[in-house]
């Protein structure tokens, strides 16, 4: 079995033996499972730029229609940024945590 050419093979899943119970036992484990937290987080900021990008270009040429043009990737882009980011946020608390789910009445 020979390596491919041109392909890189990443471990991209959290550390196997990594106890979030007592996380300092294996001081490697801890250190590959926060570079596995900050990894996801990376991806996930870079995906919300990739549809803010998106976003914009769709805000540049709809003009006066990005109203109801550009609609669904606003609410794909206020999902993909839900939850992400480093530093506190400053929107309001009910756009922090996951969405709720509409309740229904009877």
């Amino acid at each position: 079995m020979g390596r491919k050419k041109g392909v890189v093979d990443f471990d991209e899943s959290p550390p196997d033996d990594f106890d979030p119970a007592n996380p300092y036992k294996d001081p490697v484990a801890m250190l590959e499972m926060r570079e596995h937290l900050v990894r996801e987080k990376w991806i996930d900021i870079e995906k919300a730029k990739i549809i803010r990008e998106k976003l914009r270009w769709c805000y540049r040429i709809e003009g006066v229609n990005h109203l109801q043009k550009c609609r669904h990737l606003v609410h794909q882009y206020l999902e993909s940024t839900r939850g992400i980011g480093w530093g506190k946020d400053h929107r309001p608390y009910e756009f922090h945590g996951p969405k709720a789910e509409p309740v229904e009445s009877e």
